[in-house]
């Protein structure tokens, strides 16, 4: 499921390639009022330390067609912040990709490699020179679409359960099947069957319900456990499996039950201090389970975060997830969005992917881990632009 991309090809090589690499080929589209063709000759790129180019604001050729959206083709002054953005910092996890390429951006890796001891100036120049750039819409209505975050929770966690933690976490059960409904949250909360299939299964035990599910909705956490013997280490618990049920959200379900106003992880939160007496009421909605399969975190790892979709480590602030219909796996994607949260512009790569990421424009931003990701990622909700970044012919 590894979708990185890049080839010196003609057009009609780019799209047998996509074809090969994600199954479902981009359609050329008309290119109506756009009648130029964009130059995509050697002299079309500039000399290091010139300028971006003005002249291509008229960028003209064929949108392509990729499932649920259209891709067309713009100006890199179109990208807001281009010239600006601290390019090597994207690059660590562009290397990252580079260790699951995908058929379409593999040969240029090695590339990609050298360039990571390069400049920011060289690093921008060879953008310019390998690839196009293209406003990612939806096949109907506003090319304006949401940009959410997701994080790693940092976690306490004891081995053997006592003085309060209760609350365990599980390996996937033997011959649990995706396709066929397992037990259900409230179902292994509280009847003996449900508890006795999971016996033996457990990783550790958190101190707090709520922590378990936030655990579980971001898929995968950092926990620091007190092993029976008296020592402390460092684990990640990374996704394993679910148990079959669609997942439901609680804030959703305060919302329309006329709880909350404000769904936001805080006011989730809020609702929680002032109502403990329906932590399980509320737990119970989301009938979905995450399983857990335990991964060592040495210093090296540490320094990332959990494998996404694309199978590579994510990198904080330089990881997305995307809807796979719409970008696949490895591409490089320009990023814009401001709201009250934080204003973003940045060299992005779309490496992971997540149950509510449907959707032409759609992103969720990996902030990393610790309290102020988990702050971010509770609150962020604000308009979105992508743009990707995909090879074009040279000479």
């Amino acid at each position: 499921m590894t979708l990185p991309l890049f080839f010196r090809w003609t057009l009609a090589g780019l799209m047998a390639a996509v074809l090969l690499a994600c199954g479902t080929p981009p359609v050329l589209l008309p290119a109506d009022s756009r009648t130029a063709a964009p130059d995509l000759s050697a002299a079309a790129v500039p000399p290091p330390g010139s300028p971006l180019l003005a002249t291509d604001a008229a960028v003209a050729g064929p949108a392509l067609l990729r499932g649920n959206s259209r891709w067309q083709p713009v100006a890199w002054t179109d990208l807001p912040g281009f010239e600006s953005d601290t390019l090597f910092e994207a690059w660590n996890a562009w290397l990252k990709s580079c260790e699951r390429p995908g058929p379409v951006f593999a040969p240029l890796c090695p590339e990609v490699r050298r360039l990571s001891i390069g400049t920011e100036s060289e690093q921008r120049q060879w953008l310019l020179a390998r690839l196009q750039p293209y406003r990612v819409e939806p096949l109907q209505g506003s090319a304006t679409g949401l940009l959410t975050a997701y994080f790693e929770p940092e976690l306490q966690a004891r081995r053997l359960p006592g003085a309060g933690f209760t609350v365990p976490l599980y390996r996937l059960p033997a011959g649990l099947s995706p396709r066929v409904p397992w037990f259900t949250r409230q179902q292994m909360d509280s009847q003996a069957a449900a508890q006795e299939a999971l016996r033996g299964h457990e990783i550790v035990y958190l101190s707090d319900p709520v922590q378990a599910m936030v655990l579980q909705i971001q898929g995968s956490g950092r926990i620091r456990v007190a092993e029976s013997d008296g020592s402390t280490r460092l684990i990640r618990l990374a996704y394993a499996g679910h148990n079959g049920h669609p997942y439901q959200s609680i804030g959703r379900w305060l919302l329309d039950q006329g709880e909350l106003r404000d769904a936001s992880w805080p006011g989730i939160q809020a609702w929680l201090a002032r109502n403990p007496q329906r932590v399980n009421e509320l737990l119970w909605r989301n009938p979905r389970v995450v399983f857990f399969k335990e991964e060592r975190l040495g210093d090296f790892d540490a320094a990332f975060g959990p494998r996404g979709a694309q199978g590579v480590p994510l990198t904080p602030g330089r990881s997305i997830a995307v809807d796979p219909q719409s970008i696949p796996y490895g591409t490089p994607v320009w990023l814009a969005s401001s709201g009250s949260q934080i204003a973003l512009q940045r060299l992005v790569l779309a490496q992971d992917t997540g149950s509510a990421i449907r959707g032409a424009v759609r992103a969720d931003y990996f902030a990393g881990w610790g309290e102020a990701a988990g702050d971010l990622a509770g609150r962020l909700k604000q308009p979105l632009s992508l743009w990707v970044l995909w090879p074009k012919a040279l000479p």
